[in-house]
């Protein structure tokens, strides 16, 4: 079945105030998105790096809202100081999973150029664990055309570093045409329920 993430927001009463629920896309471009955004940003303006104070955050979503917030597009090197050197990244533009700190890096920085912010909109309270919700904010494209998604942080309980990411953009078409087609025609065919990290090949 199709991975997938899902956000819940709960309000002062305990009642769930927001949901944000995304499933893997079916088809992953790979490296084709960073030459589309690099297209699309291709008139973009260079602005100087951001300033940010130097921090080491414990909690998953401070450090989460760290490097999204304040490091993003200053120092990538700042960045991966967070990251444990056996980092299992897996963002579903991609088929493998990224392994290892330099295939991260190499990840983050080509994602990095003018034009484009991955701008984050909403954070969970977890320590060990985190889940936030973001856009891909194109310079100079229309309003509400922004990609949605949603990423999970994993940390090491002891050494307080990154373990494990999942990045879920949102398709392109929506509504995502194969699902759309699926509940209109066997609506019992979606069973949505939760698995354990690791429980298949490459499910990670």
């Amino acid at each position: 079945g199709l991975r997938g993430t899902t956000f819940v927001e709960l309000n002062s009463a305990n009642q769930i105030a927001y949901v944000r629920e995304i499933p893997e896309p079916l088809y992953k471009p790979g490296d084709l998105i960073v030459e589309v955004l690099k297209a699309a940003t291709a008139d973009a303006t260079p602005k100087p790096p951001p300033e940010y104070t130097p921090r080491t955050p414990k909690k998953a979503n401070e450090v989460a809202k760290y490097l999204f917030n304040d490091v993003q597009g200053a120092d990538s090197e700042e960045g991966m100081r967070f990251f444990d050197d056996s980092i299992i990244y897996r963002d579903f533009n991609y088929e493998e999973v990224l392994r290892g700190k330099a295939e991260v890096k190499k990840f983050i920085d080509d994602f990095s150029f003018p034009g484009i912010t991955f701008a984050t909109q909403r954070f969970d309270d977890g320590a060990v664990s985190t889940c936030f919700t973001w856009e891909v904010v194109i310079e100079g494209a229309p309003e509400g055309s922004a990609i949605k998604g949603i990423s999970f942080y994993e940390l090491d309980p002891d050494t307080g570093l990154i373990t494990y990411v999942r990045d879920v953009p949102e398709s392109g078409i929506k509504p995502p045409p194969l699902g759309k087609l699926a509940r209109q025609f066997r609506p019992a065919v979606g069973v949505f329920q939760p698995v354990a990290i690791g429980s298949r090949e490459g499910g990670l």
